[in-house]
């Protein structure tokens, strides 16, 4: 029998469901995913509590030579600067080897951030409503159930006047090549369209990972920026090294959408330094 795919994403009882599983996995993609796995295993062995897919290829909407893979490891203690490097070595072998993804990316954090107080409604809701468990003992049993509110909202993404300064940090740090960037262009589109989609989360009522439906919910309550959002969407799946795009996003959409997300939601908890 077929998956039944959640309205807007929300279980009967008006809860986000899980949006991906390995079930969706592409057939494509199915030895990517399983060479992975085995070399999360060889790479971090007995330190590592579990490992997770996220983003298309567990929600199946994966293209082929188009999409990423994304891991998320959970340490059974805090990652170090030699994990991370481990990591990047495990991301760089994938992606040379396997025809079918362009690049991958693993994402590493010890167990007790994961399910810290602090991250229950940021990394807790991530691993527990957007990754797929793929090793170990999926942590979502120990987070509680959650509903697309203003926390949810505030604590996902209250933190984009922080991250603009930076943002233009790296963007002088690209220099004039298109090459560079064009993966700040999908980046920040993708960071953008999904903050904006949180703004008017609690009034949309649901989740969605698709970026055309996070433009199109967010445009229904802010028209005059319903065209902005929509060619940022596009741009996150076809991205330009467009210089003027990464300007707009830093002096102009990112301001104006980092003070509406204050006004409306409050901004972040602050994390500590070390995080």
């Amino acid at each position: 029998m077929a998956e039944t795919v959640p309205r807007r994403g929300l279980d009967a009882q008006g809860y986000l469901a899980r949006e991906g599983s390995l079930g969706r996995v592409p057939h494509v993609f199915r030895p990517v995913v399983a060479a992975a796995r085995d070399r999360l295993l060889d790479v971090f062995g007995a330190r590592l509590h579990s490992a997770y897919l996220y983003g298309s290829i567990p929600r199946g909407t994966a293209r082929v030579g188009r999409s990423d893979l994304d891991l998320l490891v959970a340490l059974r203690e805090e990652p170090t600067e030699a994990d991370r490097a481990d990591a990047r070595v495990l991301d760089e072998g994938l992606d040379k080897e396997f025809a079918q993804i362009d690049g991958a990316g693993t994402l590493l954090y010890g167990r007790g951030r994961l399910l810290s107080d602090l991250e229950t409604y940021d990394l807790g809701w991530f691993v527990a409503c957007l990754c797929t468990p793929l090793l170990g003992d999926d942590l979502a049993e120990y987070l509680p159930r959650y509903r697309p509110d203003p926390l949810l909202a505030r604590e996902t993404n209250g933190d984009l006047g922080l991250l603009l300064p930076r943002w233009r940090e790296r963007i002088a740090g690209a220099g004039d090549s298109d090459e560079a960037r064009r993966p700040l262009v999908r980046f920040m589109s993708r960071h953008l369209v999904r903050t904006g989609f949180t703004l008017v989360m609690p009034r949309w009522g649901g989740w969605t990972s698709d970026l055309g439906e996070m433009a199109d919910a967010f445009g229904a309550y802010y028209p005059a920026r319903a065209e902005q959002m929509r060619t940022a969407a596009g741009l996150g799946y076809e991205p330009t090294g467009d210089a003027g795009v990464l300007r707009s996003y830093v002096d102009e959409l990112g301001p104006w959408l980092a003070e509406e997300y204050a006004r409306v939601h409050s901004v972040k908890a602050p994390r500590p330094v070390s995080w």
